[in-house]
């Protein structure tokens, strides 16, 4: 069975207040654990005012403890954005508080503009010692070295599973020189899937983790008919052209006709952009994601989809986890 996992950003639906998508969070993450989804990640974007999950650590913990038994994480935090120290600590007694529940992804891009990276008193040059940042951070969840005169505490010896994420070659050739499981963007990146996994995969060190461990990401839109599914991914369509216009907006409802609302140029490079997706039927969906499963080998999926409407959201992840359980039930059979 290859594990299925689910990624949300605590989208903020128009008409919709904050405190109600953060609501929508927590509902969603239950309803995953009772499906068996693996891990539930959450995603750090900053000044979107239709995105809620900007303190990333604080839900982490939220979500965590309104569970039992699912992993919680990062999908993830923008390590230019944070001194590692505090990263390690933050993280650390999230480990504490939640031990073996866990995980850390880390990322490149500030997740954000200039003038709001300055505003976090960070700044863009700080991707340029990602590198470094990431081994010091994991050096501080790492055992205690000799001589060592700082520590994260708590943090320190905690071992929180560091993901390295990506949606470029960058991230693959350092998550396979540092031996970091590896979960690739393909969700709103895809034109280097192809190419960063296999230099993932054959320039791998054992490191972290003993041998490449890959992460497909995959938007999902399922429904009972596929009219009704193609209606529903409408919504993160648009969403996805506002933001290539500089829109930050909330998640508009579904569209029965995007060109009513954009160019026929938007819409083909937002279906290009999104097109690591399965939309459709429950056997579409099925098919779809199998498809992709065969293409890719993945060792474990994240599914992720941005749903106006809660109720469609949750049936929607319900769909994709049977659909999941159904692949995993034919490989082992086959």
């Amino acid at each position: 069975m290859i594990p299925y996992s689910l990624l949300d950003l605590s989208p903020v639906p128009e008409g919709a207040t904050v405190a109600q998508a953060l609501a929508n969070t927590v509902s969603l993450a239950r309803h995953a654990e009772a499906l068996g989804f693996h891990r539930f990640w959450l995603a750090e974007h900053h000044n979107a005012t239709g995105i809620a999950s900007a303190a990333t650590a604080v839900l982490i913990g939220h979500v965590a403890g309104q569970t039992a038994t699912i992993r919680v994480g990062a999908g993830g935090i923008m390590l230019p954005n944070h001194a590692p120290l505090q990263v390690a600590e933050a993280f650390g007694t999230l480990a504490t508080l939640y031990p073996g529940r866990i995980d850390l992804g880390v990322g490149r891009a500030p997740g954000t503009d200039a003038e709001t990276a300055q505003a976090l008193r960070r700044g863009v040059l700080n991707a340029d010692r990602f590198p470094e940042d990431v081994v010091e951070l994991m050096g501080f969840l790492g055992d205690e070295q000799p001589g060592q005169r700082v520590r994260a505490v708590p943090g320190q010896g905690t071992h929180v599973p560091v993901w390295m994420l990506g949606s470029s070659l960058f991230g693959a050739q350092l998550a396979a020189y540092l031996g970091l499981p590896y979960a690739f963007a393909s969700h709103f990146a895809p034109d280097a899937l192809d190419e960063a996994r296999e230099i993932y995969r054959t320039r791998f060190r054992p490191g972290v983790t003993p041998a490449p461990r890959f992460m497909l990401a995959v938007n999902l839109f399922a429904a009972e008919t596929a009219a009704e599914a193609h209606l529903l991914r409408s919504s993160m369509l648009a969403r996805f052209i506002g933001m290539r216009r500089g829109e930050t907006g909330p998640l508009p409802p579904p569209v029965a006709d995007l060109s009513t609302i954009a160019t026929p140029a938007e819409i083909a490079l937002a279906e290009r952009q999104l097109r690591i997706t399965a939309v459709g039927g429950r056997a579409q969906v099925r098919d779809q994601l199998a498809a992709l499963i065969a293409r890719h080998q993945p060792d474990e999926v994240i599914l992720t989809g941005h749903i106006h409407d809660h109720a469609a959201r949750l049936k929607s992840f319900e769909i994709g986890a049977q659909a999941m359980q159904a692949i995993g039930q034919e490989v082992s059979a086959g």
